[in-house]
């Protein structure tokens, strides 16, 4: 039997710039990874728990679990890949926006179908499109990364810090200075750029 995936614990935090925490990254530890990914993450007026995005034709949902600690615990709730049935759309998918689905005309759809037909139409959602080059790193055995990303062309930057084991991450912050940066995810980030919420004071 394969052993149960725990949800991990998520300390992120947007920036222009992470100039003197990045001088700590690189010498703590060294960039394992850079990928560079092309994704679309598909925000709701009515939800601030579901984190739905698609990347390589495939959809993912990550729904908040908890607080602990200043840190966000997210879970797994749906995979799916495009071409994607109606059924799908309508069980999985749009419970998870908190909106009321419209009337589907396919049985099946394509990606840009999806985008095109049902998610841009609709007055409560909005899709973004997110560049993301990640670089990897390990710090005090945490998943540890800095991205530079393009929010609909808008440019900023976002360190994170994940693992199961919350009394590390919150050590890994301390080592990196990000105590003074509030925990912010990708979907609040992604509506404040799309002036879905306000931006912080």
């Amino acid at each position: 039997m394969s052993e149960e995936v725990k949800p991990r614990f998520e300390f992120r935090a947007f920036a222009p710039g992470f100039g003197i925490v990045l001088e700590k990254m690189r010498r703590l530890a060294r960039c394992e990874k850079i990928r560079e990914s092309s994704e679309h993450y598909i925000v709701s007026a009515q939800n601030n728990e579901n984190n739905t995005k698609i990347r390589d034709d495939k959809m993912d949902i990550k729904v908040f679990v908890r607080e602990e600690r200043g840190l966000q615990q997210w879970n797994p709730r749906m995979k799916g890949s495009f071409p994607m049935k109606s059924q799908m759309i309508l069980g999985e998918v749009f419970p998870a926006f908190g909106v009321a689905a419209p009337e589907l005309k396919r049985t099946e759809y394509s990606l840009h179908q999806y985008l095109e037909e049902v998610i841009r139409p609709h007055p409560e959602l909005r899709v973004a499109h997110v560049f993301k080059r990640r670089f990897a790193f390990t710090v005090n055995g945490c998943i540890t990364e800095h991205a530079e990303i393009r929010i609909n062309g808008a440019a900023i930057e976002t360190v994170a810090v994940e693992s199961t084991d919350v009394p590390a991450i919150l050590e890994a912050k301390k080592l990196l200075g990000l105590d003074e940066y509030t925990n912010v995810n990708y979907l609040v980030a992604i509506k404040r750029v799309l002036g879905m919420l306000p931006l912080p004071e």
